[in-house]
């Protein structure tokens, strides 16, 4: 599912990523640990294909059989609409938008019709247990009714992988023991991949594998 080679990143004379390798299976749950500064948030943004790896002649990055760092950026941008998810610590939610319009957007953007996207939307948020609150905007959701808004938003166009930064770190401890569990009836139900950054131990032991990185490399 995602094959990474001699991953680099550097700003500036700072040296981030400092040669990177790994694999990751379809339908694997894997966590990224490590102390702040070690660049595991740099690196889940290189496979998410939010940044760009640093150029180097044996850097390779593979996703979903698709050779991410010989794509240009229109392709790069409808590969990652089309089949890469994201949840993020702060949800990102725009919040003009109902719960059920944030759910829609990715969809609208890969060209979807809008009944089909919107039934597909109601699907999801029913299925996190949002039935009741698809009109409600983020500032009348919860925290945790937000993270799984975002959750249904990664979830819409059915992608193959989900990235995650820090998804539980702004919820509070029960919110975020549903949320841990909520990933894995996911990948139950839905067989997708999962890459988590995480510093809450608990959800990093959970996972099938957890990742060290340690000084720009995962050790």
């Amino acid at each position: 599912m995602i094959t990474a080679k001699n991953i680099h990143k550097y700003y500036d004379a700072l040296h981030v990523l400092k040669g990177v390798d790994l694999h990751i299976e379809k339908g694997e749950i894997v966590s990224i640990v490590g102390a702040s500064g070690a660049g595991k948030t740099t690196l889940l943004q290189i496979l998410g294909t939010l940044d760009n790896p640093s150029k180097t002649n044996e850097s390779f990055l593979e996703i979903n059989g698709e050779n991410i760092l010989t794509m240009k950026d229109k392709g790069l941008s409808k590969f990652r609409n089309l089949h890469l998810g994201f949840i993020f610590q702060f949800h990102q939610l725009l919040p003009e938008f109902s719960a059920l319009e944030n759910v829609c957007i990715p969809a609208y953007i890969a060209g979807r019709e809008r009944l089909e996207t919107e039934k597909e939307a109601k699907r999801l948020l029913d299925y996190l247990g949002l039935s009741e609150r698809i009109n409600h905007k983020p500032s009348e959701l919860s925290g945790g009714e937000q993270q799984r808004v975002a959750v249904a938003r990664a979830l819409i166009n059915k992608p193959a992988v989900i990235f995650a930064d820090e998804p539980s770190g702004n919820l509070d401890t029960t919110s975020a023991q549903n949320l841990h569990e909520l990933f894995f009836k996911l990948r139950e139900e839905f067989d997708q991949t999962f890459v988590i950054v995480t510093h809450n131990e608990e959800l990093a032991n959970m996972a099938d594998r957890k990742l060290i990185m340690k000084d720009g490399l995962i050790v």
